[in-house]
């Protein structure tokens, strides 16, 4: 199962945005979907490698998209890795 992380800050409208897409997709498609905030304690290495570039959509890890949500080539990745929900 592909797993979708969206990387985010508080007070970014992008990343509110990008947020309600992937929900959407997420009710269309199976992967798993988790949101990091790269502002929160700990996340020093994400903030310094993404922080100029939100929202980021990591997919399996992996940079998939910034600044916007890339729906169609991450509808076709994860068609690509996962199933379409019955």
């Amino acid at each position: 199962m592909a797993a979708i992380t969206l990387l985010t800050r508080e007070g970014c409208g992008m990343c509110t945005r990008a947020h309600e897409e992937l929900l959407a997709l997420h009710a269309e498609l199976d992967f798993e979907y988790a949101i990091a905030d790269v502002d929160a304690p700990g996340n020093t290495e994400l903030r310094g490698e993404y922080g100029d570039m939100l929202p980021v959509v990591l997919l399996d890890g992996e940079q998939h998209s910034y600044w916007e949500v890339d729906i169609a080539r991450l509808r076709a990745d994860i068609g690509a890795s996962g199933s379409a929900r019955e």
